[in-house]
């Protein structure tokens, strides 16, 4: 009665480096644990260095490993990022949808991207801290293009944003950049684009499925099928480990574990 024989069989299985880049304090290390460990941490510390991270995400027709670096925001470290998105298959650029200067800095990573990375890499633009605005944390709009304000979460960063002069912003609203500005910039640049909370999840599993989904079969290194223990979009069984920036030999050797 062998239910693995019949249609059961395991899916082929793929590694995927993806790498996150951003400015400091708009939530990257949040959204790796949202999407890890279906967790939240209102006062997360910076993260110093990097993080590397595992989850699996199962396709109707194979299993996508991510390998997930978790950059360091900081100015410091930004020449070292190289080390991280060298051979990325995929990256998402984060930034604070209550603070336009991380969208401009988010640009800078985009172009750096391009310009060095591989060439077939996936790009997700991401609007974080969504819970910040008025229509945060509404999950309704899930489609990579069309995505309402989200913003706002306490991850990393402890920065309480002024109200002001935000476009389609209305009062109590701390939204500082528009969906429209973010969305156009991210279709005349080919990239996906998603508005998340990683404080209330929304948008978050969404995001790394559309990269799932947009890796190019050619670039996929297929493995030897689901491994035991693997877990599901949302499941607690991950590999966590912290390296620092400024060791190259410990970084390369994590980069290459297959926890």
């Amino acid at each position: 009665m062998s239910e693995s024989a019949s249609g059961n069989a395991p899916k082929p299985s793929s590694s995927v480096k993806l790498v996150l880049l951003g400015e400091a304090a708009v939530g990257k290390s949040s959204l790796v644990l949202r999407f890890v460990n279906d967790d939240f941490q209102e006062n997360k510390e910076p993260t110093i260095g990097a993080a590397f991270l595992t989850q699996k995400c199962s396709l109707p027709t194979r299993t996508i490993k991510f390998e997930i670096w978790d950059t360091a925001g900081q100015e410091r470290f930004a020449s070292l990022a190289p080390m991280y998105y060298r051979n990325a298959q995929a990256a998402l650029v984060v930034y604070d949808v209550t603070k336009p200067s991380s969208l401009t800095k988010a640009k800078h990573w985009v172009a750096e991207l391009q310009r060095q990375a591989s060439p077939g890499i996936v790009i997700a633009l991401v609007g974080n801290k969504l819970d910040l605005t008025n229509d945060g944390g509404d999950a309704s709009s899930a489609s990579p293009s069309a995505r309402e304000p989200e913003s706002a979460e306490g991850d990393e960063e402890g920065a309480g944003q002024e109200e002001g002069d935000a476009q389609d912003a209305t009062p109590g609203d701390a939204r500082k950049v528009s969906t429209r500005e973010a969305s156009t910039y991210a279709e005349e640049e080919s990239l996906l684009f998603f508005e998340t909370s990683a404080k209330t999840g929304t948008n978050v599993v969404d995001v790394f499925t559309a990269i799932a989904n947009a890796i190019p079969e050619s670039s996929l290194k297929t493995g030897k099928g689901p491994a035991a223990g693997q877990t599901g979009l949302g499941g607690r069984a991950a590999d966590e480990s912290r390296v620092n920036l400024g060791d190259r030999n410990t970084a390369t050797a994590k980069e290459g574990c297959a926890c």
